[in-house]
């Protein structure tokens, strides 16, 4: 299935059985990607772009993409900051 290129703001930081982990959601990701499954897309966070990276599925019906100490030293932000977010399909 071809999806279009989508933005959202959102904060750092999934709910993942309990423990928060570094990653951002993406809203109605299964719905946009027509699958509950891995795929792979061009994120960009703020201004950092992290290409072809995997957003994998959350189990609650959503997808995220993980975001690595590196990345998140290179925005200024951690867990719980605001970041805008491009999902976009794979360059």
């Amino acid at each position: 299935m071809t999806w279009d290129a989508v933005q959202f703001e959102t904060t750092i930081g999934v709910d993942v059985k309990g423990d928060v982990w570094s990653c951002v959601a993406i809203p109605d990701s299964a719905e946009l990607f027509g699958s509950g499954r891995s795929t792979r897309v061009d994120a960009t966070i703020d201004d950092v772009v992290l290409a072809n990276v995997g957003a994998v599925p959350t189990g609650t019906g959503r997808h995220m993409v993980s975001i690595s100490a590196k990345v998140r030293k290179q925005l200024g932000k951690d867990v719980g900051d605001a970041v805008t977010v491009r999902i976009a399909p794979p360059a």
